[in-house]
């Protein structure tokens, strides 16, 4: 079973190079732990940014989302970076994929 995180966001308009720096050292750290499978993001025309992030299991994805750094990370974007944010944590019920 894989545990998709869909992390919906953003940005204050001031959020700048401090931003993206944060974000690629937690992708790093993201990409370091047990579990990890996956990252993607996009930017709609609006601004709005989806991350998806795969993880092998929930506890994987809980680990990540307890991990000291990432709830450090996470405090400082409510402080400096996020004008709003959505988290949905699912399990994937179904894959498919072409080719196979």
């Amino acid at each position: 079973m894989a545990v998709v995180t869909v992390f919906r966001s953003r940005l204050r308009v001031d959020a700048g190079d401090a931003f993206v720096e944060l974000a690629a050292e937690m992708l790093e750290l993201a990409r370091s732990m047990p579990g990890f499978r996956d990252y993607k993001s996009f930017t709609a025309d609006d601004g709005e940014r989806v991350s998806l992030i795969v993880f092998d299991s929930l506890e994987a994805q809980e680990a990540w989302r307890d991990n000291v750094e990432h709830r450090a990370a996470q405090e400082r974007g409510r402080r400096s970076f996020y004008e709003s944010y959505r988290i949905q944590v699912c399990e994937l019920l179904r894959e498919r994929a072409y080719p196979p």
